[in-house]
């Protein structure tokens, strides 16, 4: 009996997912995702913490 109320349930689910899918505007999410990760990496780079030198970092050697 497990088997077929498993097929069962997935067999409703895909169906009202297809009826849904054609009948009302659903978003793609392909496009928010692409959306939303441009937004975070244009809030990334505003907002980050500017780098400080460090020793070694601007070309001196053993701190001299």
């Amino acid at each position: 009996m497990g088997i077929i109320a498993t097929s069962f349930s997935f067999m409703l689910g895909a169906a009202c997912g297809i009826y849904v899918a054609q009948n009302y505007n659903v978003p793609n999410i392909n496009n928010l995702y692409k959306t939303g990760l441009v937004m975070v990496k244009s809030y990334e780079e505003n907002y980050r913490k500017p780098k400080t030198s460090r020793d070694g970092e601007d070309g001196d050697r053993n701190g001299k």
